[in-house]
């Protein structure tokens, strides 16, 4: 039998991006051949928890399309990238048949689902070596460390001692990086992935969607030019972010961050150059704080790992939760008291979207006023929202169900801050 070629592999996770990706910068400083490779793992499309799949067609639509500009921008670098559908296990043990598997570069994870993906990996290959970049995050873990012991439950806590002597990392410059040992001969075929492989059939986005970009980093990139060097509408931002119609309330970039086509870091360092160029308000700092709330949930996690989804949540506080298969399809079809709360139901049910200020008002009527276990609504929102980060959505529910980083208890009244954000019912007209 010939000798396996050594090869070292590049797995993409939630980094679907070649700007300021730091396992595509450190494989491509190797001396060994490498590698790429994604992999849709049948698990996340067929499993249901609470009766809701993990990924719905909106997000499975976004992870085809932001992988497909991925396969463009890594053919244009001579990278061989291998796509697959199946069990990770089964893939890596297939590639481990053709290659010797010295390294394994990837994002660092530290979610059960993931965690569980990596021992697969290492029990079929024990002798790997991995690599693995904090990539996904603003604010580098020993940067915080200095700053903190521990992660405080409050994120204005963190905040305040983080943005003392506010350190932000380099991009890693990848976009001139070129592949120049590609002699790999791939004996295994990409798959052919499709929605139908998914388990969805083809569809029209709806034309009211306040979200109707398209997945990758290509989109991610024309997304955050027009919305901030085109419109300057980063200049109004924090007047605007409490918006419910259309695609310019807000930056909208939480769908690309999610799935790593765009860098936490590379906003920051673009947000610095709009400021530069135009000048800084609280508009442009609060788009660096909204990146903040979104790193204080990732480090939350990576704190108290698997707590976050506990019915207790990092509080460990038993909450009175009610079950009712009733008042939870009321609530998922849009069948509440409230036509606030009903509108925004529609909204996410339709497109896979909805404002921050719904996202906060469903689940607090959710948990506080139906009694509802938080975790049901979690759940959903896994399946439906395009932007779903495991970090974010968990940290948020957790936090209005009362068991999360704020220990007091908060409700919103839907009929308070729909007069507040709707006051004219355009919202609710164009979704009831």
């Amino acid at each position: 039998m010939p000798e396996k070629q050594k090869i070292n592999l590049l797995w993409f996770g939630n980094d679907l991006r070649i700007r300021d990706n730091e396992s595509l910068f450190n494989v491509m400083q190797e001396d060994l051949p490498f590698l790429a490779v994604y992999i849709f793992d049948e698990t996340f499309f067929s499993s249901t928890q609470f009766g809701f799949k993990k990924i719905g067609q909106f997000r499975a639509q976004f992870l085809l399309e932001t992988v497909s500009d991925l396969n463009n921008n890594l053919n244009q670098k001579n990278i061989p990238f291998l796509k697959k559908f199946g069990q990770t296990q089964d893939i890596f043990n297939q590639i481990s048949e053709y290659f010797e598997i010295e390294k394994i570069f990837c994002q660092s994870e530290w979610t059960q689902e993931e965690v569980a993906f990596e021992k697969q990996i290492t029990s079929i290959l024990p002798y790997v070596k991995w690599v693995k970049s904090y990539s996904q995050l603003l604010l580098q873990p020993n940067f915080v460390a200095e700053k903190l012991d521990e992660i405080p439950l409050l994120f204005t806590t963190f905040r305040q001692k983080i943005e003392k002597d506010f350190k932000i990392r380099n991009e890693f410059e990848c976009e001139q990086l070129v592949n120049r040992k590609p002699d790999l001969y791939l004996k295994i075929k990409s798959d052919d992935v499709t929605l139908k492989t998914l388990g969805f059939d083809d569809f029209e986005m709806h034309q009211s969607t306040a979200f109707p970009f398209l997945g990758g980093e290509t989109a991610a990139m024309q997304r955050l030019n027009a919305y901030f060097f085109e419109t300057k509408n980063l200049s109004r931002y924090k007047e605007t972010r409490n918006g419910l119609i259309g695609e310019d309330y807000s930056s909208k970039f939480s769908a690309w961050l999610a799935n790593g086509s765009l860098s936490a870091v590379s906003i920051f360092h673009e947000i610095k150059k709009y400021e530069a160029k135009f000048g800084n308000n609280e508009s442009t700092y609060w788009l660096v704080f909204e990146l903040l709330w979104r790193d204080f949930f990732k480090y939350t996690s990576m704190q108290f790992r698997d707590k976050i989804f506990l019915k207790v949540g990092i509080l460990e506080r038993d909450e009175e939760f009610k079950f009712a298969q009733n008042l939870i399809n009321q609530w998922v079809n849009g069948g509440t008291n409230s036509d606030f709360i009903n509108a925004n139901m529609e909204e996410i049910k339709h497109t896979g979207w909805m404002s921050n200020r719904g996202r906060q008002n469903v689940a607090s009527y959710f948990c506080k006023i139906l009694k509802q276990e938080w975790r049901i609504g979690a759940a959903y929102f896994e399946e439906m929202l395009i932007d779903y980060d495991v970090h974010s959505n968990y940290g948020n529910w957790m936090y209005l169900a009362g068991v999360g980083n704020d220990p007091r208890s908060r409700i919103f009244h839907a009929e308070k801050q729909a007069e507040q954000y709707d006051t004219n019912h355009k919202f609710r007209n164009l979704w009831l």
